[in-house]
C-alpha cells in the first residue's frame, strides 16, 4: 500500500502515551511546557511515515500559523533527545523523523527514483542476523538495513516523481 504522510488512523491512546513520555522527559530535563511544543508533539504524533522538518511545520502551520520553523526543528531534535523519535536519512540530504511504525522493529527500501520508502519485516532475515552473530561470536545490539533500487512500477514510480510528492509503502 502506498500513501503519503498523513493524520489520520494513528491510535489516539498511543498518541497520548507518547506525549506523556516526552511531557516527563521534558520535566527531567529541566525544560518549560510551552503550547508550541506540546502542538508540534502532538501533531508529529498523528502524522505516519517518514516525515521532514518542512512536511511537519506544514500540518502545524494548520493548527497554529504562529509556530516557526526553527521551533520544530528544536521540537524534533528533543523527541530525538527523548528517544521516542527516530532521526533517519535516506541519502537524499534530508533529516526524516520517524515514531510510529506498524511493526516494533523494521528495515528499509528506498527508492532512488520517486523516493518511495517502503518498510518491511522479515524473521527469516532476522534469524539469519542472529545465526552470523552467533557463528562470529558477536553480540548484536541494533542494526539498521537500508535497501536502495528503483520501483518495479514504473508508472507509478514516474506519477509520484511528476507529482513531486515522497510517496511511502509499507510492507508486511
Amino acid at each position: 500500500m502506498t500513501y503519503e504522510n498523513t493524520t489520520a488512523e494513528v491510535n489516539p491512546d498511543l498518541v497520548q502515551e507518547k506525549e506523556a513520555g516526552f511531557a516527563k522527559f521534558i520535566q527531567e530535563k529541566g525544560l518549560k511546557t510551552t503550547r508550541q511544543r506540546n502542538t508540534i508533539v502532538n501533531v508529529f504524533f498523528k502524522m505516519k511515515g517518514h516525515i521532514s522538518v518542512e512536511e511537519l511545520l506544514k500540518e502545524v502551520k494548520n493548527v497554529n500559523p504562529r509556530i516557526g520553523y526553527a521551533t520544530v526543528y528544536r521540537t524534533l531534535h528533543l523527541l530525538v533527545e527523548s528517544n521516542l523519535v527516530e532521526e533517519r536519512r535516506f541519502g537524499d540530504g534530508l533529516a526524516r523523523y520517524e515514531g510510529h511504525s506498524d511493526v516494533e522493529h523494521h528495515d528499509h527500501m528506498i527508492c532512488l527514483e520517486c523516493g518511495a520508502i517502503s518498510e518491511f519485516f522479515n524473521p527469516g532475515l532476522e534469524a539469519l542476523q542472529e545465526q552470523l552473530a552467533e557463528e562470529n561470536n558477536f553480540k548484536i545490539y541494533r542494526h539498521r538495513l537500508e535497501l536502495y533500487g528503483a520501483c518495479k512500477d514504473k508508472e507509478a514510480c514516474d506519477l509520484r516523481k511528476k507529482n513531486g510528492k515522497v510517496a511511502q509503502a509499507h510492507g508486511g
